[in-house]
């Protein structure tokens, strides 16, 4: 055991009454809400990124956060995973996710990465066997070294594609080693910044051979876990070809991977493409392809991507809604890709995030399962397309324009406008939130 939460207590539920700082107040993990307990509805992660690898900085300043196990060693990567495997089991956290290089240091060649990995991923594999928590999903940051400065499977050097195609095959060993029920890519600087040097058909081929390859070894290995996209907008690359949802979607059918591959959405994500979380949920859940998401905030007011604990669950209530109408998670969860603010030194902040994060969820959850179980909601946007359900209007998606034309006439059609019903609708779901 570190000393770094001591005399921080195992949180439990409490109640909405609790007075307790570290308690949960909404988040029951044996609450059973339509039919399923709250814990396998939620299936929350934990990043290691944002956790225990992030050193406090934004883009006008450096560090802020001192932690015992920064370093370049593997006893310091080591010291890590004991702080975060204590912190997974003060939450009672189901899972967590990461990225190889959070894991282990950064070794002088491939090689001596890609053992600082191995060895890594030996001693997750020892703590898990004394922990509840499993791995939800891995990942390569393929975006913080300089070498994916023109990005990586995009690259316009073949070298760098190389260099990519091999740390993408050590994660993925990595997390199937660890029984991840994923493996997310996040195409980070798969963008660009000028067409004065980009070649954007060669760039995009490259790219759709990459994942192409990627899911040909998912199938070599026997993984069984869903391999997922995760869309962003602008940031890093002014142009990133993963912008959002819907964009995905097209490239993965382009390259014939939309049966193969879905998406990991995150809420922040969602707002620097001007979208709404609960839009990218239900676009990625109406094309069969949604998978998992990040769960964070934005700040509105600043043009970057804040990754800010949810503390709003009126507003995550909308996401889970639409969660729940795609059937819920698979193999996905609900991952807090979330930091502490850089002023928020101590250890008992980054505790008390999760909690509150977590809560969070937990009752906007609870008020969409309300609102579908009520079936109000549900039935008035049936009703809105009752037309449809016609023998007329089936035949006619099956007729053609001329004989559509001639029934128009025939029967003298002139339809009246009807109301969306949008603020009855705002108000029942504010009954339910």
């Amino acid at each position: 055991m570190t000393d770094f939460f001591k005399s921080i207590p195992a949180i439990q539920y409490e109640g909405p009454d609790s007075q307790s700082e570290f308690a949960f107040r909404h988040y029951n993990p044996d609450e059973v809400i339509m039919g399923k307990r709250m814990e396998d509805h939620l299936r929350f992660a934990a990043a290691y990124w944002h956790s225990f690898a992030w050193p406090g900085g934004d883009p006008f300043g450096g560090q802020t956060l001192e932690r015992p196990w920064f370093g370049d060693t593997m006893d310091l990567a080591r010291q890590k995973a004991d702080v975060a495997f204590e912190m997974f089991d003060i939450l009672n956290m189901p899972f967590f996710c990461f990225h190889d290089a959070d894991a282990r240091p950064e070794g002088a060649n491939f090689a001596e990465s890609q053992r600082n990995l191995e060895e890594i991923t030996d001693y997750f594999a020892a703590k898990m066997e004394t922990s509840k928590t499993k791995l939800l999903w891995g990942t390569a940051n393929m975006f913080s070294h300089k070498r994916w400065m023109s990005g990586a499977a995009t690259n316009p050097d073949p070298e760098v594609f190389a260099y990519a195609a091999a740390t993408v095959k050590g994660c993925m060993d990595a997390t199937h080693r660890l029984g991840g029920q994923n493996y997310v890519l996040w195409g980070g600087r798969e963008g660009y910044e000028t067409l004065l040097n980009t070649n954007l058909g060669l760039e995009a081929d490259h790219m759709g051979r990459f994942l192409q390859m990627v899911v040909e070894y998912k199938h070599k290995i026997g993984f069984k876990g869903a391999i997922l996209i995760e869309p962003k907008p602008q940031e890093p690359s002014k142009h990133q070809y993963d912008y959002d949802v819907a964009t995905v979607y097209g490239f993965l059918c382009r390259y014939g991977l939309e049966k193969e591959v879905k998406v990991n959405i995150e809420q922040g994500h969602a707002i620097l493409a001007g979208h709404s979380f609960e839009h990218e949920i239900a676009t990625a859940a109406s094309l069969g392809i949604f998978g998992s998401i990040d769960m964070n905030r934005n700040d509105y007011q600043s043009g970057w991507d804040t990754d800010q604990f949810p503390n709003n669950h009126v507003e995550k209530a909308l996401a889970f809604y639409e969660i729940l109408r795609a059937g819920g998670y698979s193999t996905g969860g609900t991952n807090f890709d979330s930091k502490i603010r850089r002023q928020s030194l101590d250890a008992e902040d980054l505790i008390l995030a999760h909690v509150g994060g977590m809560d969070t969820c937990a009752r906007a959850l609870k008020s969409a399962a309300a609102l579908l179980e009520d079936g109000s909601l549900e039935a008035l946007r049936t009703n809105r397309y009752a037309g449809w359900e016609t023998d007329s209007a089936q035949a006619m998606l099956k007729s053609d324009l001329s004989s559509i034309m001639q029934d128009v006439l025939a029967r003298d059609v002139n339809p009246q406008a009807r109301s969306g019903k949008q603020e009855r609708l705002e108000n029942l779901w504010n009954r339910f939130v």
